[in-house]
């Protein structure tokens, strides 16, 4: 909305007055805070422009799309504070997971035209969830920083969802050897850290190619997941040793099987994780790159210099993690 304004001068070269700023207490080109709570809303969901055209077609207000993502961002990089909430409800039982999921990055040209003789390529986002096991809310973390940055944040993820020095904490994931080392640098005593079951069907699944009779892959697949559902990881290790592909092979599904269930026998125990109630998929987190990182930092054609995705990242972690409110009661 355009107001007229009256303007006064003190004097023929004093200072100008602004009766209606001073009066409404509102600042000439400025943004209430209600309406920098608004940019950054639609900003952490769509693209700044589309962002603008929400303000446009919700509130009648025109605003510049540089606004929308200046309003955003400063905001976004507030809210790296949240993250060091802790919840005073301790859990008995804590599900915990982390993972790695791609975003396109842009680092510009250091020329005249910085447009000119910039580097697109892929960036790692660590994400890590954690929850009570008998809870609903699921808190996440996610950093674009080193193993050691993420193994940081892991724990201070998994201490907003009630991590005590007495909870007992089920990890589970792909073998990534990073991942595996931080659960044991920072979870190590209090629990037990769990293969994927989903990602170990995967290497059978590549395998029963080679081993089974054509037509009964699946069938030899699913033997010997009811196997590993049963702990029998021996009889696994066994059905595969047999037929071993010479080594140096390129191609080696049943090898590259067999290898690595041997050196993850203490990360099987999926009878245990049944009986407890407990998951045996990290698709927690997997879900959690869908709906926290990729809906909004990798939209079709965008690029995202590194300053500007951690808080984004911050926007959309504040979202998930239910301190949305509490960020704009407090600022």
């Amino acid at each position: 909305m355009e107001v007229e304004e009256q303007l006064l001068r003190l004097g023929r070269r004093g200072s100008i007055l602004r009766p209606f700023c001073e009066s409404r207490g509102v600042q000439h080109r400025g943004y209430s805070r209600r309406l920098q709570r608004v940019m950054t809303d639609f900003g952490a969901d769509a693209s700044f422009a589309a962002a603008a055209g929400k303000v446009w077609e919700h509130y009648r207000i025109e605003v510049p799309v540089s606004a929308v993502r200046e309003h955003a961002l400063r905001h976004g990089r507030c809210m790296a504070s949240l993250a060091e909430q802790v919840v005073e409800n301790p859990a008995k039982c804590l599900v915990t997971e982390m993972d790695g999921s791609m975003i396109p990055v842009m680092e510009p040209g250091t020329g005249p035209d910085h447009r000119k003789a910039k580097r697109l390529f892929w960036r790692e986002v660590r994400l890590c969830c954690a929850r009570g096991s008998d809870r609903e809310q699921t808190y996440y973390g996610a950093t674009l920083g080193s193993a050691e940055v993420a193994g940081w944040l892991w724990e201070q993820t998994a201490r907003m969802a009630g991590l005590t020095e007495r909870t007992q904490v089920h990890g589970v994931g792909d073998g990534a050897p990073w991942i595996v080392e931080k659960f044991r640098d920072y979870f190590g005593d209090r629990g037990k850290y769990l293969i994927d079951f989903y990602h170990v069907s995967e290497y059978l699944g590549a395998a029963a190619l080679q081993v089974a009779r054509p037509g009964k892959e699946r069938e030899w697949r699913r033997r010997q997941q009811a196997r590993l559902l049963e702990n029998k990881v021996f009889q696994v290790l066994r059905s595969l040793e047999s037929h071993l592909e010479p080594v140096g092979m390129d191609e080696a599904p049943v090898r590259a099987a067999f290898n690595y269930l041997s050196v993850r026998r203490d990360q099987l125990d999926y009878a245990g994780a049944r009986r407890q109630q407990l998951p045996i998929g990290s698709g927690e987190v997997e879900g959690g790159h869908r709906h926290v990182i990729q809906e909004r930092l990798k939209l079709s054609g965008c690029w995202w210099k590194e300053t500007n995705a951690t808080p984004m990242l911050n926007l959309r972690l504040a979202r998930a993690n239910n301190l949305w409110e509490d960020y704009w009661a407090k600022n």
